[in-house]
């Protein structure tokens, strides 16, 4: 941070750390030379978000322009820059040290608005399944050229459900570039186009090949918004709210499930499932319009070299905040970023073989487990088919299936209202208690109350089946099912996030077809067993919790690459830290000349 006069003690200049020190110039004299470049930067070479930082002189003119602008236009009230209750210097309107506020809320709202059409797709097919696959309303007619139902056969069925996650995967893969080339809120806006196309397809659907590729459409425009909605929220957030802000993408897919639920209840009868369907387009047309409104990513309009733009985006954020300290720190790791890319990138496979000067095996094994875990848990299943799964658990009869809501379907709607109350909670929490242990607390449980599910179903008693499903999705919410989009970003450093980042999305969406496609062969071929397989994967999942998790709260990037580098390895109890990267083969230097300073 530059010098700059300040506006409340004569004579008195401020510096970074927030200290004063006298100076023989007049408040009101300009400095006869050039400001000096921002101090050093700590030692580490990645700040507290997990981007590399470094001293970088080619922002200072810059900033220290960016700074004085802010001190020009908005003079400082008396006792508000130094803290009158320590001497650490720090400003009351920090805003590195702010937490949520108004103008932030609302711009992660409306980008997480994709995350609720995300999950009004996902949740949309759960309560209609029976009467547009088995007719369960009656006979197949047709009416203005369309039919009331399409049916098939179980396994058609989860293809036509499964592919929805498999879409979710091909959008994942180009989100990235897209992103990047065009900008974050750009790229939800055009995002909307999938939506407002796998809407229409499915929504008019006559055959099972046209619903099969609305849902695949529809999923592209998921897997998109999985990605740049936490991207977003990510680069808007502050320090503080990173933790609330990461499971809040969690909490809008887990509302946009509920609310797609609640509405089934009303348009689950030929031919009104068709209306359920489309919904999702006028949900991607509200959000087009309200995108409008939200400012860019600041830290995307820096990277592109559009320095005031990028300022006066961070200060639409930071309401009434002081910006001039992090929009400092921003640009300096930016700057140590664009250094970054003249030195060799690591390739995915050097990544993965611990060729790196930090041995990430371990953290990446981690990252990619979670991912995958979460998936396999069997939550997805319930949310697509616990409507099937409930009607056979009480047994309903044909003139109580056309009955509608039923009590299959009302359970159902309570299943997707409790996930939400559990994230929310998560959130509150996870800070406080940490990764590690929430989700080793929340695997265990969950395979717990999968055990149950198969014992209720065994026992053929509806009511406890229904109770285990409820408490099923309540502990997987709670920190197993939002915990793994934190992993990523938490855990790797920032030369192998974006690389590990895609390879982690394409695990998770994959393992969600896989998921989707055979559960109800398994349903059929399982029957009352039908949850075993989830009581052993949610228990490998407490295992790994136990033995291999790492512990991110609290904790630095580089603090965790240096605590956790080396081979998969088990992991618990003391960590003996390790000053040199674990493993026989010779390490590619692809961050030695950043962290010369140390």
């Amino acid at each position: 941070m530059t010098l700059a006069p300040s506006a409340t003690t004569p004579g008195v200049r401020e510096i970074d750390c927030g200290a004063a020190v006298p100076s023989s110039q007049p408040a009101h004299a300009q400095p006869a030379s050039p400001p000096p470049p921002p101090p050093s930067r700590p030692a580490s070479i990645y700040n507290a978000s997990g981007e590399m930082a470094a001293s970088t002189p080619s922002f200072a003119n810059t900033t220290s322009s960016a700074d004085k602008s802010v001190n020009d236009r908005k003079p400082k009230k008396p006792n508000s820059t130094v803290s009158d209750e320590s001497e650490s210097g720090i400003a009351h309107n920090d805003s590195r040290y702010a937490h949520l506020n108004r103008p932030l809320i609302l711009c992660a709202i409306v980008a997480a608005i994709s995350s609720i059409n995300y999950g009004w797709v996902i949740g949309n097919i759960n309560i209609p399944a029976q009467v547009i696959e088995q007719c369960a309303t009656g006979p197949k007619t047709w009416t203005n050229g369309f039919p009331s139902c399409i049916p098939m056969n179980s396994t058609l069925w989860g293809l036509v459900v499964g592919l929805t996650p498999l879409g979710a995967w091909a959008g994942s893969m180009f989100s990235g570039k897209a992103a990047d080339r065009f900008g974050r809120k750009y790229t939800l806006m055009l995002n909307n186009v999938f939506f407002v196309a796998g809407a229409l397809l499915s929504g008019t659907a006559t055959s099972i090949a046209q619903l099969a590729i609305g849902r695949f459409v529809s999923g592209i425009g998921c897997g998109v918004a999985a990605n740049i909605v936490s991207t977003y929220n990510s680069e808007a957030s502050t320090i503080r709210a990173r933790g609330f802000l990461g499971g809040f993408q969690q909490l809008m897919i887990l509302v946009g499930l509920f609310m797609s639920q609640v509405v089934s209840i009303g348009l689950s009868k030929a031919p009104l499932w068709r209306v359920l369907f489309s919904v999702s387009a006028a949900i991607a047309i509200g959000q087009t319009l309200l995108l409008v409104f939200i400012p860019e990513s600041p830290k995307y309009l820096a990277s592109k070299g559009k320095v005031e733009e990028s300022r006066a985006s961070l200060q639409k954020l930071r309401a009434n905040l002081d910006i001039s300290f992090e929009f400092d720190d921003m640009l300096t790791a930016l700057e140590a970023s664009q250094l970054d890319e003249a030195l060799p990138r690591p390739s995915l496979w050097q990544v993965l073989t611990g060729r790196t000067e930090r041995d990430l095996r371990h953290l990446v094994f981690s990252a990619l487990f979670l991912m995958l875990s979460q998936q396999w848990s069997g939550a997805k299943g319930v949310m697509f088919y616990s409507a099937e799964i409930l009607t056979s658990s009480f047994h309903l009869s044909d003139s109580e299936k056309k009955h509608i809501p039923n009590i299959a379907q009302l359970l159902t709607l309570g299943i997707g209202g409790i996930g939400a109350v559990a994230v929310i909670i998560g959130m509150n929490i996870l800070d406080k208690i940490g990764r590690r242990t929430m989700l080793i607390y929340s695997s265990l449980l969950t395979s717990i109350s999968a055990a149950v599910i198969v014992i209720g179903s065994k026992l053929d008693v509806g009511p406890l089946v229904a109770t285990a499903m409820y408490i099923f999705n309540l502990v997987f919410q709670i920190g197993a099912g939002f915990i793994p989009y934190l992993s990523a970003s938490e855990l790797l450093p920032y030369y192998a996030l974006g690389s590990i980042s895609g390879l982690a999305a394409a695990v998770n969406c994959l393992t969600l077809f896989v998921v989707s496609f055979i559960f109800p062969i398994l349903d059929e071929a399982l029957g009352p067993y039908l949850f075993t397989p989830f009581i052993v994967t949610n228990f490998i999942t407490f295992s790994f919790g136990v033995f291999f998790m790492p512990e991110a709260k609290g904790k630095p990037i580089s603090q965790v690459t240096e605590e956790y580098q080396g081979p998969v390895r088990i992991i618990a109890g003391p960590f003996k830290r390790t000053a040199n990267p674990i493993g026989s083969e010779t390490p590619i230097a692809f961050d030695s000349q950043l962290s010369k300073d140390k």
